[in-house]
């Protein structure tokens, strides 16, 4: 899937800012946790509204975006703007 103008491609991140997913234009995806920067990095699949993610040490992982929120592992996030801060 051609993922350049997919409007899922951007930053997403948990309601405290602890998890962030940002989701590039190539296919691949940088985790944030906390203070750790690029703290898994892999690939994504988006398939309508399913995304599957392989990071590069093999672990692998789904969600699902329901109304513009990114549900995933447990965890709920949120679309941020990409001028915002945190």
């Amino acid at each position: 899937m051609e993922h350049e103008s997919h409007p899922y491609v951007g930053l997403w991140q948990t309601e405290d800012g602890h998890i962030r997913h940002r989701l590039l234009p190539n296919g691949r995806y940088d985790e944030a946790r906390g203070k750790r920067e690029s703290a898994y990095q892999g690939r994504y699949v988006l398939t309508g509204t399913h995304i599957d993610y392989r990071d590069d040490t093999g672990f692998t992982a789904d969600g699902d975006f329901v109304d513009g929120v990114l549900y995933h592992a447990g965890m709920v996030l949120r679309r941020r703007d990409a001028g915002s801060d945190r």
